[in-house]
């Protein structure tokens, strides 16, 4: 265990050794990357990474069971977990970042954000929630007992369902569903049921009105596995918060909506103080 100190001021939690495996590319102010559940940072972030690794030093912890990282022998904890994405970012040189969050990556960033508010620069929160909404409580149960049943092909059916729009699914033909299906099995990692667990137990309701840094939530108004209003709620809850909609767009995002992001989350960083946190 390490604690690192800026002052008598300083108010930080004991970081643990991080034990991640963690992407680092890019040069210029620091983003932290908080992936979602049963993702991991290529999965979510892949088709932006060059793009902001432009001017930014990108760092991408993957969670326990996710990239390289080990599954966990325990159940996950989410300041835990949070603890150990910063403790990523300091161990190679970033004191402060603004941290983007995905899905449950938005919890575990707003969590971030109230354990470590002189870190924190900014937090942008896309197809987020506080709480599972009663449309992903279900998702992260039936993922769960489908998990434990040894039923994963169709863990990657419900994952299909769920993380791509009415309009991309109906590009599809029902035979060749088997394909797409395929690929999402292969893309979840070890640790996808461990994720799921957190995301029926996360709830940081508590956290919003204390988050002090600068927010964007952008919402997927097409998300059929994080119901948008959980997204509305996240935003009404941050005090200042600025809330983006990208239209019809699904929980995971196609390129032309990861576009549209990627221009709405330039525009916000570009206008962020330059002083640090």
């Amino acid at each position: 265990m390490s604690e690192f100190s800026v002052g008598a001021m300083t108010t930080d939690h004991v970081l643990p050794t991080s034990h991640l495996d963690v992407l680092v590319q890019g040069r210029g102010p620091a983003l932290l990357l908080a992936h979602g559940a049963g993702g991991g940072i290529e999965g979510n972030f892949g088709l932006v990474l060059d793009d902001l690794a432009q001017d930014h030093t990108l760092v991408g912890p993957h969670y326990p069971g996710a990239g390289g990282s080990d599954v966990a022998i325990e159940p996950l904890d989410l300041d835990d977990l949070a603890d150990r994405l910063v403790a990523a970012a300091v161990a190679v040189g970033q004191d402060s970042f603004a941290v983007l969050g995905e899905s449950l990556g938005s919890a575990v960033a707003v969590r971030i954000a109230t354990r470590y508010p002189h870190r924190v620069r900014a937090l942008v929160l896309t197809a987020g929630f506080a709480a599972a909404d009663p449309v992903l409580a279900l998702a992260a149960q039936l993922i769960k007992s489908l998990a434990a049943a040894g039923q994963w092909e169709d863990v990657a059916r419900l994952a299909l369902l769920s993380c791509m729009s009415p309009v991309d699914l109906a590009d599809l033909e029902p035979a060749a569903l088997d394909k797409p299906v395929a690929q999402t099995l292969t893309a979840m990692p070890p640790g996808t049921l461990d994720h799921f667990d957190l995301v029926s137990r996360v709830d940081v309701r508590a956290d919003l009105a204390k988050v002090s840094a600068p927010t964007l939530v952008v919402v997927p108004t097409g998300d059929r596995l994080v119901l948008p209003e959980s997204s509305y709620r996240l935003a009404a809850g941050i005090p200042g918060a600025r809330l983006v909609e990208l239209p019809g767009a699904a929980h995971v995002l196609n390129p032309a909506d990861r576009a549209t992001w990627l221009r709405h989350v330039r525009e916000f960083l570009a206008a962020l103080p330059t002083t640090s946190a």
